[in-house]
């Protein structure tokens, strides 16, 4: 038995990098026709990629997909893939759903955006209040932007400056959230790409699970808001413990802040979101992503009075540029494409058949974790799953830190995608959609298998 396993969670060094090396080699021998056309086409992009980002995947050099349909991708060397991925949530109800598909065709012959509304609006209005309860609904493009737009109102209407996250939390680029909590101080994330401004002016940080830690800061008087995950979603994963969501709630009123819950991942929790399915009461929801079904889209409400403290408060301001909007945002198309999924895609039937789906997969991955003695688990809600390379669930950020263990994490990625099967980049997340079908998550079980038979078989 391999002594030397505990700095890769219970995977041996030498084990591990000899599999590292041949996924690698196997990905780059079996895709010609990827590499020579990025080799000749992506030199005119900073560092060969549009986004930045799109160099996180682990694999030697990123996948051109040719197309996607249901819950399948097709790259440029014609390998079929299945995608537990899903444009890390973005199209977490299948690629181009029939509906939105049909949407986007009829808008096109109607104009693409004129900074008008239209019918579609408004009955978007309507199913967005049926959907995810009694707010006064704003659209953004990226789950982003509404956020950064909430924390505006937020500031607004409480005359107050901070934002309270929590360590390990994402909630896209807003800067004031880019902290951690270091030594029970708040501080600037390191790695920020040209940051001058000091962060903690505009932030404090708790941990999540720790009531306590909240109140420390509410305490201050000087948080406008608390913004959070239901569930901590962009570490590995986080389950909010009994009771701390009601406590969050209590806390926020009693100390006069604003509560803002980020449903742009935990959506999967079920329909309306994890706020619907355990009966959390937010002053403001924030949701993005597969909104609209994969077209950038995103929504932001307000509840009854808070709306009204801010409407009075905009009345009483300066005319003038207010920091909040875009001129793309709330266009035509993303209200045809939110008003079918909302109405036809984001239905009973299809989270049901992804609940069965997602449990069927957690289920296999523990299976196998258990079968080879790994020092890992899987979490599961709703049609998310994610598997962790730590031996139980974790509690808050900094646990989640200490659980990511990119070495492992990488390998296993390319290696399941030379399998055909792909997931989140940025860490263990797989989702299922109403496209998926059984046997692909059979086949990601299968693949999920055989790579821990090589990595934990005795010597």
């Amino acid at each position: 038995m391999d002594t030397t396993r505990s700095p890769f969670a219970g995977v041996g060094p030498a084990r591990l990098a000899a599999m590292a090396e041949r996924e690698k080699r196997r990905f780059e021998s079996s895709r010609p026709k990827t590499r020579a056309a990025l080799a000749s086409g992506a030199s005119d992009y900073l560092d060969s990629v549009p986004m930045h980002w799109m160099k996180d995947w682990p694999m030697p050099f990123p996948l051109l997909v040719a197309k996607a349909k249901g819950a399948r991708l097709t790259d440029l060397d014609g390998y079929g893939i299945d995608d537990f991925c899903l444009g890390d949530t973005g199209s977490m109800f299948g690629h181009s759903p029939k509906p939105v598909a049909r949407a986007i065709r009829a808008q096109a012959r109607n104009g693409l955006t004129y900074m008008l509304p239209t019918e579609d609006a408004l009955a978007a209005g309507r199913l967005l209040t049926e959907r995810f309860g009694d707010f006064k609904w704003q659209i953004a493009t990226t789950a982003t932007d509404a956020n950064r737009f909430a924390l505006r109102v937020a500031r607004a209407v409480t005359g107050r400056t901070k934002v309270l996250v929590f360590n390990g939390c994402y909630h896209g680029t807003v800067e004031d959230t880019m902290v951690e909590r270091r030594n029970g101080i708040t501080v600037a994330r390191p790695g920020l790409t040209g940051q001058v401004a000091d962060l903690s002016e505009l932030a404090a940080c708790a941990e999540f699970n720790d009531l306590e830690s909240v109140e420390q800061e509410l305490k201050t008087g000087s948080v406008a808001a608390i913004l959070t995950e239901p569930v901590m979603t962009n570490s590995c994963m986080v389950l909010p413990e009994s009771g701390f969501h009601e406590g969050l709630r209590e806390l926020a009123t009693r100390y006069g802040a604003l509560l803002i819950i980020d449903e742009t991942h935990t959506i999967s929790s079920g329909l309306g979101g994890y706020t619907a399915v355990h009966g959390l009461d937010p002053d403001i929801f924030v949701v993005g992503k597969c909104v609209a079904g994969g077209m950038p889209t995103a929504i932001w409400g307000l509840r009854p009075n808070v709306a009204t403290k801010y409407l009075r408060y905009n009345a009483g301001r300066p005319s003038g540029h207010s920091g909040m909007g875009t001129t793309l945002s709330a266009n035509p198309m993303q209200f045809a494409c939110l008003r079918a999924t909302l109405s036809e895609v984001m239905t009973e039937a299809n989270y049901a058949h992804m609940e069965k789906g997602a449990e069927r997969l957690a289920s296999g991955l523990s299976a196998v974790i258990s079968r080879h003695g790994a020092p890992w688990h899987s979490v599961r809600v709703g049609a998310r799953v994610e598997f962790i390379c730590a031996p139980c669930p974790l509690k808050n950020g900094a646990e989640a830190a200490l659980a990511h263990v990119p070495q492992v994490e990488a390998t296993l990625h390319t290696a399941l995608l030379n399998r055909g099967c792909l997931i989140a980049p940025f860490h263990n997340m797989m989702l299922v959609s109403p496209a998926t079908k059984k046997r692909q998550i059979a086949g990601l079980v299968a693949a999920f298998d055989e790579i821990l038979t090589e990595l934990f078989s005795p010597e």
